[in-house]
């Protein structure tokens, strides 16, 4: 059965309130009435179980009035519904109710039929609200910090560095290699910010054609060139009060990085055309893939652009840095694409082992494509090595963990990349076969003592446990 809807009218003149609430309960509606603001938002806080939708308010109340109350309702319950019934009717007032958020603005005496006809729509407006707030809250799920995977010490500095940024307006760039989850973190910035409600904004410059880059940013007027029919608004328009994430600013150009300077200064700039001066209030976070001090020196980046924008550095470690973090993250992509895919996917120890082993030229986004892949391949429960493209299966072909029979010649006649000379071979592979034989011979020094190899070969306990069972050294009998 539909819950019926609540309605809370806000009158200091009791006879006024109670008059409505009995109209509306008439129309098949839950009302209850509070004699000022401060109560109504008591009233509302207690209204867990079965939470208004509406509040019909005046505006003239003692304690607090009907604009306080909207004021609060704003930015404590978007997701309410307003109206404003006044005796006192300006058209100042009716202005600032609506930027409020009221839907309607009455003045007494009402009509039944026009307050009818009001709260129909104020209903209409509840439900738009709830639903806009119930997508916010998923992408806050989303994009939140709680979103992003990892136990990395590299990583948990960005965390600490997000949390202390967020809150204030300054400036963030973030570098890293592309696959590394830079949109993410801006997002995260944003979404624990006081800016989360206003929107966020992407603009990535290297995806944009050179001659449309200013267009898609600043926006033009109707006749600024041939094809401009109508006037556009840009980006930084569009993320006015909120952030703009700029990305691949590495590959802007020299005219953009002139006019990206401005605005990050002074907060203002013309679109493509335009003789008005446009002001915004605008969070920037922007990200490169490239060293933007290398670019400076070569005379690629502006060096007073590098200076502004680089006020707090994130830098974002590649995958291939934070192999620990590889079966929490595989781990969260299988959860996603189960749940996308309706299936029951479990990763085999083997399968976790393969992932490991691969270098990830396309970190954190090639390894979900490679989850996501093995979910929708695999036919049965149990996701192998064989599940993901060929570049990760064979990285981790057991042909290289085969240790000789004996171990007289030299030891590169052993290692596969170096058999014939020299064959091919990504150097994290070609380590591989090296750092088992020395692994395996500090075991049999030291008795196959863990903690006294792990010693001699200064690393801990547990990176030296994983390298045994992904070599499969087992100990003899």
């Amino acid at each position: 059965m539909t819950q019926q809807q609540r309605i809370l009218i806000v009158d200091d003149d009791p006879i006024v309130a109670d008059s409505i609430a009995q109209f509306f309960q008439g129309e098949n509606y839950l009302t209850a009435t509070a004699n000022n603001g401060k109560d109504a938002l008591a009233i509302i806080g207690q209204a867990n179980n079965h939470p208004f939708s509406l509040v019909i308010t005046d505006l003239n109340m003692p304690t607090m009035d009907g604009l306080t109350l909207l004021k609060t309702l704003k930015k404590e319950h978007p997701d309410i519904a307003s109206i404003v019934i006044t005796g006192f009717g300006k058209i100042e007032t009716a202005v600032e109710a609506v930027k409020l958020g009221a839907v309607d603005y009455l003045t007494k005496p009402i009509i039944d039929d026009e307050l009818r006809i009001s709260v129909k729509k104020a209903m209409q407006q509840h439900i738009l609200l709830a639903e806009n707030k119930h997508l916010k809250d998923q992408l806050d799920e989303r994009f939140g910090m709680g979103s992003i995977v990892g136990n990395d010490h590299k990583m948990q500095k960005v965390y600490d560095l997000v949390d202390a940024v967020a809150q204030s307006k300054t400036t963030v760039l973030i570098h890293g290699e592309s696959g590394t989850g830079k949109s993410m973190i801006a997002h995260a910035v944003h979404t624990q910010s006081p800016r989360k409600s206003e929107p966020f904004v992407t603009f990535a410059c290297g995806s944009i054609p050179e001659t449309l880059l200013e267009s898609e940013l600043f926006g033009h007027v109707k006749g600024a060139f041939t094809g401009a029919d109508h006037d556009k608004a840009g980006k930084c328009l569009l993320a006015d009060g909120g952030t703009l994430f700029i990305d691949e600013i590495n590959s802007a150009t020299p005219t953009l990085q002139l006019k990206l300077l401005r605005i990050l200064q002074e907060k203002c700039f013309e679109p493509i055309g335009a003789t008005e001066t446009k002001h915004v209030d605008i969070r920037f976070i922007l990200a490169t893939n490239q060293s933007l001090e290398e670019l400076v020196k070569e005379g690629i980046f502006r060096e007073d652009l590098y200076y502004r924008i680089n006020v707090v550095n994130m830098l974002l470690p590649p995958l291939r840095e934070r192999t620990a973090d590889i079966p929490l993250l595989a781990q969260s992509f299988l959860k996603k694409y189960n749940q996308e895919t309706s299936r029951s996917r479990v990763l085999s120890d083997e399968a976790i082992e393969s992932l490991c082993a691969h270098d990830w030229p396309g970190n954190v986004r090639e390894l979900e494509n490679a989850i996501e892949r093995a979910v929708v391949l695999s036919r049965d429960t149990q996701i192998l090595p064989e599940h993901f493209p060929d570049a990760i299966y064979k990285t981790t072909t057991s042909q290289i963990y085969q240790l000789p029979t004996t171990a007289q010649s030299n030891v590169t006649h052993f290692i596969p990349a170096l058999a014939d000379g020299w064959t091919p071979t990504p150097l994290n592979e070609a380590m591989q076969f090296p750092e088992l034989l020395i692994i395996k011979a500090a075991l049999e020094a030291n008795d196959w003592n863990r903690q006294e190899t792990a010693k001699e070969l200064n690393i801990n306990r547990t990176t030296l446990y994983k390298k045994i069972k992904q070599y499969k050294l087992d100990q003899p009998a």
